[in-house]
């Protein structure tokens, strides 16, 4: 992979429910470009709809040949077989579609974000720096129950198929503190884009 790829980018991580989407929507707002890997992998899932019935069952898989992420989640989360021949599937690309897109960006020579909720745990991408969208593990459970409408124990499952969010806070070069109203966290993404330009 050639050196200047991600010349200009920073990867934007966090935990699951501590409000990256939200950071990514505020810089959006500030015209800053994303790369969102979630986008990307809905869109494959349901470009490889036939692979997913395939691989898992066609009960996954609607009348539209569009992939039902909920049920096939389920089966992902908890089982770790699964969750490695679906990533198998995937991965290559998703970085192949984030490479792409990043080529695109490079040409502008300004920085960009590539939305990567994985980035520490597996993403291998060389991208010289990150910034964690951080909030406090009981904060991110509660928010988690309350977005999903599902129980602390389901939370807590779904959380720890991700990496610390203390772990990732100690290795980002940059941490936004998502625990307060969104009126702090407006002023951290200001904070951030001051020292990004």
């Amino acid at each position: 992979m050639n050196s200047d790829l991600f010349k200009n980018a920073i990867a934007l991580t966090g935990g699951i429910s501590t409000g990256k989407s939200t950071v990514c929507n505020l810089f959006k707002l500030h015209g800053f470009l994303i790369i969102d890997a979630d986008v990307i992998a809905h869109k494959l899932l349901d470009e490889n709809s036939a692979k997913i019935a395939e691989m898992f069952g066609a009960q996954y898989v609607d009348t539209n040949g569009k992939v039902i992420r909920k049920e096939l989640g389920k089966i992902i989360f908890s089982n770790e077989e699964n969750k490695l021949r679906l990533e198998a599937l995937l991965h290559p690309l998703i970085k192949e579609e984030i490479i792409k897109q990043s080529r695109l960006f490079e040409s502008q020579n300004k920085p960009y974000f590539v939305d990567i909720p994985l980035f520490f745990e597996k993403m291998h991408y060389p991208i010289p720096r990150s910034l964690v969208v951080y909030t406090p593990r009981d904060i991110q459970i509660q928010r988690l129950m309350k977005r999903d409408n599902i129980n602390e124990e389901e939370a807590i499952l779904k959380i720890s198929n991700q990496w610390d969010i203390e772990k990732k806070k100690d290795l980002a070069d940059m941490v936004i503190d998502n625990s307060k109203d969104l009126k702090n966290l407006q002023s951290e993404v200001e904070r951030i884009m001051e020292e990004i330009i």
